[in-house]
């Protein structure tokens, strides 16, 4: 491979390395990933009972959470090595989410939310509209100006899809998105959030204790599994370190 090669090459969407977490006063780490990438595009389900650390994975990777130890590099930074509003920036413009609540802003409308999440995209205000209007009749949403306390749940998770895309980011984190719709809305969602991931370009991780989740997915990370990858850095170093 050439170095001109190599310089064209995308960055992994999301690579975590010797990640660990614990909340204060707990007995063991919530968190222990020794090896995770993601590549760019990809779309992966990750899995875990309740209490496995899931959610907490996605706010260290999100930047919400400081780790204990480890790196959590999102298109080829380190997140955690940003602080304040530097990294705020970086989230907005490279990672988007979308809650189990949606946590969509009531008092404003479908577009006004999704426009908010451009914020710190760079894009002016008429772009923003533009964008946010294009997006959100893509998925349906023929009424952009209403009240998003007055659009139905399936309404309001496609607002929510619109915003967690809005920025173009490298990387989608999705958590426990059909936990509150029943299995024949909860298939429509995740084939909305996927698809609108692959026009978009962006990765995306989602969470889920689904187990019908697991055919709509080409990879299946366990946090169990990513756990034990942790166990296998330490078993590796130990081997190197009295070879």
């Amino acid at each position: 491979m050439t170095s001109k090669d190599a310089t064209t090459l995308p960055c992994a969407a999301l690579e975590i390395t010797g990640l660990s977490f614990g909340y204060p006063g707990a007995k063991r780490e919530t968190v222990r990933v020794g090896t995770l990438s993601i590549a760019a595009g990809e779309q992966v389900l990750l899995t875990g009972g309740s209490g496995s650390g899931k959610s907490t994975l996605l706010n260290l990777v999100a930047g919400l959470l400081e780790p204990t130890a480890g790196s959590v590099r999102v298109d080829g930074r380190d997140i955690h090595r940003l602080r304040g509003p530097a990294r705020d920036a970086f989230r907005g413009r490279t990672i988007g989410m979308i809650f189990q609540t949606f946590n969509l802003l009531p008092g404003f409308s479908a577009r006004e939310n999704v426009m908010l999440a451009m914020m710190l995209s760079g894009a002016g205000r008429g772009e923003q509209h533009d964008r946010a209007s294009a997006l959100l009749g893509s998925l349906g949403i023929d009424r952009p100006d209403a009240d998003v306390a007055r659009l139905s749940v399936g309404q309001q998770q496609r607002v929510a899809v619109a915003r967690a895309v809005a920025c173009r980011p490298a990387l989608v984190l999705a958590d426990e998105p059909t936990a509150s719709l029943d299995p024949e809305n909860a298939n429509s969602a995740i084939g909305l959030i996927q698809e609108t991931c692959r026009q978009s370009g962006a990765a995306l991780v989602c969470v889920s204790h689904d187990p019908s989740m697991r055919e709509r997915f080409a990879r299946v990370e366990s946090m169990a599994e990513l756990s034990a990858s942790m166990a296998g850095m330490a078993s590796t170093a130990s081997t190197g370190s009295h070879a």
